[in-house]
């Protein structure tokens, strides 16, 4: 086994997502085991299957959530299981509550992830109930109530675990996040100098955006909750210092997404000046995912060697480029190199606050931040009934899958029915796992669920042949078991491998016939996959590119927002800052959101990806806009800067009214008060006379023989670059994107008439 590979399997054998394969497999074998011994098997699948159903919403998060989110699932299950054990035998009946279960507990989702998932709970105790044969009153109370006492005891032996192992999930989702920030630098890395590729590279920084910001949120549930109950320990400080520098490393890379036709024209003859960034680039991403491994394998900090070269090269470069074209022609090349430089200098001086972290040192740190502030920074979810009332219209993609959810699983119930298919039950499990609310997400879980399904009867049909010893299938059926749900986010597709094993195995155990379970096994789960597939296709369809105004209309204002706290905050920093980093957080969400739907729509069939290049376009728009108050926001941060002009609040001012007219175009109802601004043209060129006048004092200092250039001055002539170059870029931006949400308007207002 090579170094790589025992390092991967080194990673996933320490992950949390094994740990809780092993904490749900073992809570399922242990009262098997308990029950046997004491000689109430007969009363061990219930309380097994307490356990099982009330597993899914074990995920990470705040122990309070977690806690509060598996007692609403126990309670659901319980009540599910007895509604429809009563039922049994009544096809019409059962059909009747099928559709009204499945549809009401659908729109949990509504309340988020973790009541989706509760949800989720209810309707599979739903599908086992169906396979149950209880005849009296008494017998489905009994089993009602051990499903109770199994699903405490999962919440037992999870609460017993988070407190033997109270930050294995706080790691995995550092290290994970980790990982996507050093990937996304090493997208950064390539956009510098490759422009054949650059539109693919672009849409793959969307996807981690999305994913990035989301393990943000995570990670502020788990980081920032339990640091306000329990108050503040040396390894809670380490992870908060973690995260605050990489949420710091996301806002300077996305504040620093360069006009890449500019570095083109400017360095397409010479591209080797830009090579040494890239390369600078290249070693910061290697580094994040290198620490992203120790902080699961706990190893030595590797040292940074190679990092402080190509830092230094890229600095030389800087010298090489002035010495090669001179001042003032190369002042423009020079000064974006310069920002280019301090942006990556920044990233380092972040990689290197978490370096000390991770090095285990027994000093304090110095987190700063205030508790009464870290509450604001936590999205906090509604439960209130207005919420899943604003779901009911046919615009609502959450409804629209309640119905589509409700149609399939009637309709798999009714076909195992029918034909009196043995096991029916899997087809309808299969439709409850694979459909999902959006076509790309349906199409790829159908794909894996059958793909997985035929390489796991396969081997299950290859080692039955070999040997028919009961304790080779128990040994199997628990280790598949454990992989199964260590791999079910991660990888899907042998996730169902695993799963088709572990029943093939139990099954073996109560039939000698094993051959016929993975034979059905593998029909009904491809009858469920095509019956989902039909149902996300041809069934209230929700075609993305159709969905995207709340979406778009969400990322203009909180753009706007940010742009506004940006401005208050050049105004004056020490009152505005948290304002500032609020409105930040809001903006990055909402642009994830967007990202996320973008990609979404490249899932959806060809035919249906309507007017791609203008929705592109438009999300594009919006992520430069979010750069250009970033960099802005970043600048105005670190340095020391000038009282704000009149100009520079005109523009403010102009780009800000632009963005509210262009939330009308997508809601009527919106409402703003225009900010006056005079003359956008003076203002314009007041700013851009300011920088070139500090540029002609810098050229006399030059030729007087001061080559050498102050610190305070470099800062005043970087400011009035970036505040000059970068509010005019957003003047035109804004207007750009109001006119592609014009287009926008005007097509899909009249494709939904």
């Amino acid at each position: 086994m090579t170094k790589s590979k025992r390092t991967q399997f080194e990673l996933f054998v320490k992950s949390s997502h094994f740990f809780r394969g092993v904490i749900i497999t073992f809570s399922l074998i242990i009262p098997l085991l308990a029950f046997n011994a004491l000689g109430y098997m007969s009363l061990a699948p219930s309380f097994v299957f307490g356990a099982f159903l009330n597993s899914p919403s074990d995920v990470p998060g705040s122990l309070r959530r977690k806690v509060n989110g598996t007692l609403v699932s126990i309670v659901l299950t319980v009540l599910i299981t007895v509604l429809f054990l009563f039922v049994d035998h009544n096809f019409l009946l059962t059909l009747f509550l099928i559709a009204i279960v499945t549809f009401i507990i659908s729109l949990f989702s509504a309340y988020g992830f973790r009541a989706s998932l509760a949800g989720f709970s209810g309707i599979l105790a739903m599908v086992l109930a169906l396979v149950v044969e209880k005849n009296t009153a008494f017998e489905i109370w009994t089993h009602g109530f051990y499903i109770f006492l199994g699903g405490l005891w999962y919440l037992f032996a999870s609460v017993t675990f988070h407190k033997l192992s109270p930050k294995k999930d706080d790691d995995q989702l550092l290290s994970e996040t980790l990982k996507l920030t050093g990937n996304y630098l090493k997208i950064r890395a390539k956009l510098l100098t490759s422009d054949s590729e650059r539109e693919t590279l672009v849409k793959q920084t969307y996807a981690l955006q999305a994913q990035i910001n989301e393990k943000h949120e995570t990670l502020r549930e788990l980081l920032l909750t339990n640091r306000k109950r329990s108050g503040r320990s040396h390894f809670d400080e380490k992870r908060l210092l973690i995260f605050i520098s990489l949420v710091d490393i996301y806002e300077l890379v996305i504040a620093n997404s360069w006009d890449y036709e500019k570095f083109d024209n400017l360095f397409s003859d010479d591209k080797k000046h830009i090579e040494k960034f890239s390369q600078l680039n290249l070693s910061l991403s290697q580094q994040l995912i290198h620490l992203s491994q120790i902080m699961i394998t706990k190893d030595d900090i590797p040292d940074n060697k190679k990092i402080d070269q190509c830092l230094q090269e890229a600095n030389n470069t800087i010298a090489d480029y002035i010495s090669i074209h001179k001042l003032p022609q190369a002042r423009e090349g020079a000064l974006m190199m310069r920002n280019l430089y301090d942006f990556q200098k920044k990233i380092l001086q972040e990689v290197e606050a978490i370096r000390y972290a991770l090095a285990n040192i027994n000093e304090r740190s110095k987190v700063t931040t205030k508790r009464s502030e870290t509450s604001q920074f936590l999205t906090l979810q509604e439960y209130k009934p207005r919420i899943l009332l604003q779901h009911f219209t046919t615009d609502s993609v959450i409804l629209r899958h309640g119905l589509r959810l409700t149609i399939a699983m009637a309709f798999a119930y009714i076909i195992g029915s029918i034909f009196e298919i043995q096991n029916a039950y899997w087809i309808m499990l299969t439709v409850l796992v694979i459909l999902r609310p959006n076509y790309g997400l349906t199409k790829e879980r159908a794909k894996d669920r059958i793909i997985g399904t035929v390489i796991g009867g396969a081997i299950a049909f290859g080692i039955v042949i070999l040997t028919q010893n009961e304790i080779v299938y128990g040994v199997l059926a628990v280790i598949s078991l454990i992989l199964a749900f260590a791999l079910m986010q991660q990888n899907y597709r042998w996730a169902a491998a695993l799963i088709t094993l572990n029943v093939v195995f139990i099954y073996s155990f109560i039939t000698p016939n094993a051959f016929s379970v993975i034979q059905y096994r593998i029909i009904d789960t491809i009858i469920g996959g095509v019956i989902s597939f039909l149902a996300i296709y041809t069934l209230f369809p929700s075609w993305e590119a159709l969905n995207l105004k709340n979406v778009l209309l969400k990322a203009v204002n909180k753009n706007n927002s940010y742009l506004k706290a940006t401005q208050e905050l050049y105004i004056d920093k020490a009152i505005n800052q948290l304002s500032y980093k609020l409105a930040r957080k809001e903006a990055f969400l909402a642009l994830s959101e967007l990202s996320a739907a973008l990609q979404r729509i490249t899932q959806d069939p060809k035919s249906k990806q309507i007017e791609f290049r203008l929705i592109y376009n438009i999300v594009t728009l919006n992520q430069t806009i979010l750069s250009g108050i970033a960099s802005l926001g970043g600048f105005i941060q670190s340095h020391k800067t000038t009282p704000i002009s009149e100009e520079t609040n005109a523009l403010f001012a102009k780009i800000t009214n632009t963005l509210s007219r262009t939330a009308i175009l997508l809601d009527e109802e919106h409402e703003f008060k225009v900010q006056p601004h005079g003359n956008i043209r003076e203002a314009k060129e007041k700013l851009l006379e300011s920088y070139q006048v500090l540029s002609e004092e810098r050229d006399a200092d030059i030729k007087e023989g001061n080559l050498e250039i102050k610190k305070a001055d470099l800062h005043e002539l970087q400011e009035a670059h970036l505040v000059s170059n970068q509010l005019i870029w957003l003047v035109s931006l804004s207007s750009n994107l109001r006119k592609s949400i014009t287009k926008y308007e005007d097509h899909f207002g009249q494709t939904k008439e």
